[in-house]
């Protein structure tokens, strides 16, 4: 379903617990591609919402890969120091028509701009297993995907090739720049 973005659209994003209880919200990103495989969405000095009620704005542009058929989505943060790459393990992503949708499972990968990966969370997501009755099948698709997501990361697949994330970036400024002529934002 995250075909029927449209490119140059703003879409909001959701991200929910196993219990369904709302984690965090992207209040927009913009929308560069959707097709059957994958939404990129970019997110730049975006309103962050957590479910504590914290609010924060994001510092940098980030560059979202959301998949309809992969357990992780990708954030591919640019700073000054290169592009450092946060993955959330998670549900697929889907598009309601209200917004893109997908359950957060704690596991965090971070890469660092040379490759380093760090993986965060192991603790809360066994506690969370135990309290939210995580199933052996879930677990089981949940590290799988984290297998993938370490190939991907090892071999540099997308959207792991900082030339690929160079390239989108310069497609967004390029879509920004058309609406301002286009008088848009």
């Amino acid at each position: 379903m995250l075909e029927q973005l449209k490119e140059g659209e703003y879409v909001y994003i959701q991200s929910f617990k196993h219990d369904g209880s709302l984690h965090r919200t992207w209040a927009m990103g913009y929308v560069i591609e959707a097709n059957a495989k994958r939404a990129v969405v970019v997110t730049n000095h975006t309103l962050v919402s957590e479910s504590d009620g914290r609010k924060w704005i994001t510092r940098e542009p980030a560059i979202c890969f959301l998949y309809p058929d992969k357990w992780y989505n990708v954030i591919c943060m640019i700073r000054k120091t290169g592009i450092h790459y946060y993955c959330n393990l998670a549900s697929p992503s889907l598009y309601d028509g209200e917004a893109i949708k997908n359950i957060d499972y704690d596991l965090d990968v971070k890469v660092n701009p040379v490759g380093k990966t760090t993986l965060l969370d192991e603790d809360e997501y066994r506690e969370h297993m135990m309290q939210m009755g995580y199933s052996s099948a879930l677990d089981k698709a949940i590290n799988k995907g984290l297998d993938k997501l370490m190939v991907d990361i090892r071999l540099k697949n997308s959207p792991f090739d900082h030339t690929e994330i160079y390239h989108l970036y310069d497609k967004y400024l390029d879509m920004m720049e058309q609406s301002r002529k286009e008088g848009k934002n």
